[in-house]
């Protein structure tokens, strides 16, 4: 499945997924999307895989953006479908998915990138890695969900700001505003990532599950509090709740 534009392996219960076009700066095209959606597919249906790590091949680019070749003479419907389509088969199918993705942002992460970064559920970046939405200077907004997970992220105010300049903010800012969890040197990223991915695996997988769904949910409405007591009792009842909270109750 698409072996130049992807590397997948699992190991230790990690699924990896590195995007594999270091000479286009791994920037996103359809043929990408699409390799990247059945990659999500296959780990989400393997028990095996508890926790997916995505990264970029090389030291320059997470994602660069997207192959604006493939779309520069689009009209205004052709440009709906595409945006349709990929916030169908991969931004919305990550944000969603039932195991969490860490993004390494081994670089730039701009445009696409950037919100293929702020899709997935946990980000760290590299001292080198550079951010943004430089969409407005090609005339266009944000398309795979950057307008609307951007706020979330780190405010209205400043998303605004940094959406309606196109200005990129590097790793420490990024950790200043949210957008990232955490900022390590370069030669130390895949490593804290599979610390970060190691404290979640020794958590429950119907747990993390219910959580991600729950937290999905969040936008301060009652809709969201109700989903959070529905996953809350989805909890409640499985082997793994009564085993964890016996081990728990025989130790105290």
């Amino acid at each position: 499945m698409g072996e130049e534009l992807l590397w997948v392996e699992i190991q230790d219960n990690i699924g990896w997924i590195k995007i594999n076009r270091e000479k286009k700066l791994n920037a996103l095209n359809q043929n990408l999307i699409d390799a990247l959606h059945h990659t999500f597919i296959d780990f989400q249906n393997n028990p095996e895989v508890r926790v997916i790590i995505l990264t970029g091949s090389g030291d320059k680019a997470f994602v660069a953006g997207a192959d604006i070749a493939e779309f520069s003479d689009f009209g205004p419907s052709e440009a709906a479908r595409l945006a349709a389509h990929g916030n169908r088969v991969l931004f919305d199918q990550v944000a969603h998915l039932e195991k969490p993705v860490i993004a390494a942002i081994n670089g730039y992460a701009l445009g696409g990138g950037l919100e293929l970064a702020m899709a997935c559920h946990l980000r760290i970046a590299s001292k080198n890695a550079k951010m943004g939405l430089p969409e407005v200077s090609l005339g266009i907004i944000p398309g795979y969900g950057g307008t609307q997970r951007l706020p979330n992220l780190i405010g209205k105010g400043k998303a605004m700001e940094m959406i309606l300049t196109g200005d990129m903010v590097n790793a420490d800012q990024a950790l200043l505003l949210g957008l990232v969890n955490q900022v390590v040197q370069p030669e130390d990223l895949l490593e804290s990532a599979v610390v970060l991915a190691e404290r979640i695996i020794k958590n429950a997988p119907n747990a993390i599950k219910n959580a991600i769904k729950a937290i999905n949910a969040a936008d301060g409405s009652k809709s969201g509090f109700q989903v959070e007591e529905m996953m809350f009792s989805n909890c409640f009842g499985t082997e793994d709740f009564k085993q964890r909270v016996n081990a728990f109750l025989k130790k105290r």
